[in-house]
């Protein structure tokens, strides 16, 4: 894989480097976020760890740049670990988040996950209906009543995990796991949050996504 590293501090950047090639995988570095937008706008990266706090662009606005362009796997690197921090990084398409500091065994952990779970996805022509809810799996689009829903990657993803796992009673802790891709670090609230948003935008057809008191979720017609 052909990693990008984009951090303004030299040594975590070594760090990360070393332990990327060490695994069989190419690293490029970029030491500000301006820089980043430039090299995914130039190249083609499987993947890119993204620092948060950085000179000229931080990583946030980065990522939004980048998104715009390429749908590339991001893993947020950030000594801001407070919950809104990573509700907006989920938010903006970041495919997880790793708070400083951290063991770069983590972090390759994580991209591996990250990696295994984006490979995971459908690629088939399948679009399933719920009444008015249609959802097209392959091409990531969700149609309500004929017009398209505008859902954040998170919302999508926990939206066709829910279809994918239609009818079973699912945890907070499992859809944390299992969605996210890791433990997130806090209380459950975050699947609550991204709940809330998704059923707002599925309209008439939020009556689907049953809550399950004092459980978690499931998708149920």
């Amino acid at each position: 894989m052909k990693i990008l590293i984009v951090d303004d501090e030299e040594m975590i950047r070594a760090v990360l480097r070393e332990y990327v090639e060490f695994e069989g995988n190419e690293a490029f570095e970029a030491a500000d976020g301006m820089e980043a937008v430039k090299l995914c706008r130039e190249n083609d990266y499987d993947l890119v760890l993204m620092d948060v706090m950085m000179p000229h662009l931080d990583g946030f606005s980065a990522v939004k740049e980048i998104k715009k362009a390429k749908d590339i796997p991001v893993i947020m690197l950030s000594a801001r670990g407070e919950e809104y921090d990573k509700l907006f990084a989920f938010e903006i398409g970041v495919d997880d988040y790793v708070t400083k500091p951290f063991s770069p065994k983590e972090v390759m952990a994580r991209i591996n996950a990250v990696t295994k779970r984006r490979a995971s996805k459908p690629t088939g022509n399948e679009i399933l209906k719920f009444e008015g809810l249609e959802i097209d799996m392959a091409g990531r689009n969700v149609y309500v009543d004929g017009e398209k829903a505008e859902l954040t990657p998170k919302e999508y993803e926990l939206l066709f995990y829910l279809v994918r796992n239609k009818g079973i009673a699912l945890t907070r802790e499992k859809l944390l796991y299992d969605v996210w891709g890791f433990d997130f670090y806090g209380d459950d609230r975050t699947v609550d949050t991204h709940i809330k948003m998704l059923r707002s935008n599925l309209k008439d057809y939020r009556k689907f996504v049953v809550t399950l008191r004092g459980l978690g979720y499931k998708f149920e017609e």
